[in-house]
């Protein structure tokens, strides 16, 4: 079967370099437009189900995305939720490194680990109900990157854009990666934002080896 992630639209906190986590912030109305835009880019295949983390910004770029391909609405799903960043939620760059200068730890930051471990049992659910279908999976970039590191250990991936594609197979219990930045969305990287590590400077921290807690 397939799996297609994608990461939801933008927000105000993305466009202001905040760092959001499990917080609860809508789409703005770019956001609106790069789910849309995705949508009517996914509707060049066919799809049998789609999902979504809880927090309003996936679920409603999912929303957006079920009417452009012609699906339900879409379930929500707790365990694909974002990474809970703890005491940087809400922090821009400049006032993370005031708080948390270099490596100190975050109180309360969930590592990419901890993600990986609710996110793949989760994914492997929603694959074993859709043998040999295809479904769109609506999340977040600090949760797709944690999938991304199980699933696809030593490849480079670098932007994780609002609205970005990248599809999975799922094979005997197991998932390989089709392509990051799936075809299927390349004209959407002509209004994506910033890359995720550039929007979140605790998943900088991370991408360069730091042990923030």
């Amino acid at each position: 079967m397939l799996l297609y992630l994608v990461r939801h639209g933008e927000t105000d906190w993305n466009r202001a370099r905040r760092i959001q986590g499990s917080t609860d912030i809508p789409l703005n109305d770019t956001g609106r437009g790069q789910a849309a835009a995705t949508g009517r880019l996914l509707a060049r295949r066919d799809w049998d189900a789609i999902y979504s983390s809880p927090l309003s910004r996936a679920f409603e770029t999912a929303s957006i995305i079920a009417g452009e391909v012609g699906l339900g609405a879409p379930e929500r799903v707790g365990a694909l939720v974002e990474r809970h960043y703890g005491e940087a939620e809400g922090l821009a760059d400049p006032e993370l490194a005031r708080r948390f200068p270099g490596d100190t730890p975050v109180p309360g930051r969930e590592s990419r680990e901890e993600v990986a471990a609710r996110a793949m049992p989760a994914l492997l659910e929603l694959a074993e109900r859709h043998p040999d279908q295809a479904i769109i999976v609506v999340g977040h970039g600090g949760f797709i990157r944690a999938v991304l590191g199980v699933v696809d250990p030593h490849g480079t991936h670098g932007m994780i854009t609002n609205g970005s594609v990248h599809s999975l197979r799922h094979d005997n219990g197991t998932f390989s990666l089709i392509a990051f930045d799936d075809p299927i969305e390349a004209e959407s990287l002509q209004s994506a934002t910033e890359n995720l590590e550039e929007q979140n400077a605790v998943e900088q921290r991370d991408s360069v080896g730091s042990v923030v807690r």
